[in-house]
């Protein structure tokens, strides 16, 4: 055998790791998107004139975006690899950016939303492409926590901090600032970045758009896929829909908190996911198997949601201390995506952007229509040209949490395990 068809020998795990890191760290800046908003709530509906409905839609523009995303991102990753997918993506995240911060108009405003999701909607797939091709079988899902954690990580970023930011310098400054690391991130990819030694992705696997169409077909018509991508959406609806938007503006109406304070309240979902998405991969990596680990936390989920907005006259601190749990519990889901790797452990790349597309899928759905029932149940109080909801119009919206959180139990009772196969 000659020595150019000998097989590549398998990269030292510390590089793995670093190769990991740069879709690691996109995938943080993303998620200073996903919560932004709920920072700028009051100043998007004074500058445009909107209500909570609006709002809703305007957050849920980047939804949209990202899960329209999945599929032809899921293909560009195989033909292109992950560093073209991640640089393309962050060059258009900026450029929404800008668009954003600059919009003179609702319009506008809409148009710079959607492409900013656009452009991270391939941070997590690219991120868990890059442990699929670098990393052994047996480090998946804690990789896939420890992505999650990172992505809680900006998503504090994208509570407190980010609120101090739109209070000293308006929003739309705030905007470009954001904008301009994201091209400060696809100039670095690009450059740092490449497909062989000394390179940060490999080369993209082989097969193409051809291959990538077939195996969304083969996604689609199989209805484990089907089950976990809902499962998917039950568990991360507190966070994209509740913690991601609509849980700042409770805080300050429910229990008279500034916006500061609201929004370092509502980081500690995120710090509770960051906690215990490693936590969950860790564990099913350990015992090989993941159905009853995703039963508990689906149970969990419920229940703490449950109590830290209904039960009556709780404290803020037994709240705060719920709003921890309900992370932890939530942080599961890397569990479901341990799951799709392990149906079909060759060419993931389609299952896995297929079951994303539906863990993002709440901020499209459940953000728009929580505000639309708090229009439904607002009382024609305004402060500043904004509306102002009361804590009872939050828990009636806020119902459909509960909705999705029965249908997350269900669907982890229905599950059936299969066991991953793999380099271990």
């Amino acid at each position: 055998m000659s020595g150019s068809d000998k097989a590549d020998p398998p990269p030292p795990a510390w590089r793995g790791w670093l190769m990991w890191a740069f879709g690691a760290a996109y995938f943080a800046y993303n998620y200073v998107h996903r919560v932004g908003p709920s920072v700028m709530i009051p100043d998007l509906m004074r500058d445009f004139a909107i209500g909570a409905a609006m709002v809703g839609n305007l957050s849920a523009l980047y939804f949209y975006s990202y899960i329209a995303v999945q599929i032809p991102g899921g293909i560009l990753l195989e033909r292109l690899g992950p560093r073209a997918v991640l640089a393309g993506g962050a060059t258009l995240c900026g450029a929404g950016c800008i668009l954003f911060g600059a919009a003179p108009s609702l319009a506008a405003a809409l148009v710079g939303r959607f492409l900013i999701g656009a452009g991270v909607g391939v941070a997590f797939v690219s991120t868990l492409k890059i442990a699929t091709l670098w990393l052994p079988a047996n480090r998946f899902a804690l990789a896939s926590g420890l992505t999650v954690t990172c992505g809680m990580l900006g998503g504090i970023v994208g509570q407190a901090p980010l609120a101090a930011a739109v209070a000293a310098f308006g929003w739309r400054t705030t905007s470009f600032a954001v904008g301009a690391v994201a091209f400060i991130f696809a100039v670095v990819v690009a450059l740092a970045a490449g497909g062989r030694p000394g390179a940060a992705v490999p080369p993209a696997s082989a097969g193409g758009a051809a291959s990538g169409l077939a195996g969304f077909g083969a996604v689609l018509a199989n209805p484990r896929y089907w089950l976990l991508a809902f499962a998917g959406f039950a568990m991360s609806a507190p966070l994209l829909a509740f913690a991601g938007l609509w849980a700042v503006p409770y805080f300050m109406e429910g229990y008279g908190l500034a916006r500061p304070a609201a929004a370092a309240t509502v980081s500690i979902v995120l710090v509770g996911w960051a906690v215990g998405a490693p936590l969950h991969g860790w564990l099913a990596d350990r015992l090989g198997r993941w159905r009853e680990q995703l039963l508990a936390a689906n149970v969990l989920a419920l229940a703490s949601f449950a109590a830290l907005v209904y039960l009556p006259e709780v404290p803020l601190p037994v709240v705060q201390a719920l709003l921890f749990v309900n992370g932890v519990a939530c942080s599961g889901l890397p569990l479901v995506y341990m799951a799709v790797k392990a149906i079909v452990p060759r060419a993931v790349g389609p299952a896995l952007a297929f079951v994303n597309a539906f863990t993002v899928a709440p901020g499209a759905v459940l953000q728009p229509v929580v505000g639309a029932l708090l229009d439904l149940a607002w009382d024609g109080r305004l402060v500043e040209g904004a509306r102002v909801y009361s804590a009872e119009a939050f828990r009636f919206a806020f119902l459909s949490f509960v909705a999705t959180g029965t249908l997350g139990v269900v669907l982890a009772v229905c599950a059936r395990e299969t066991r991953a196969v793999g380099r271990q």
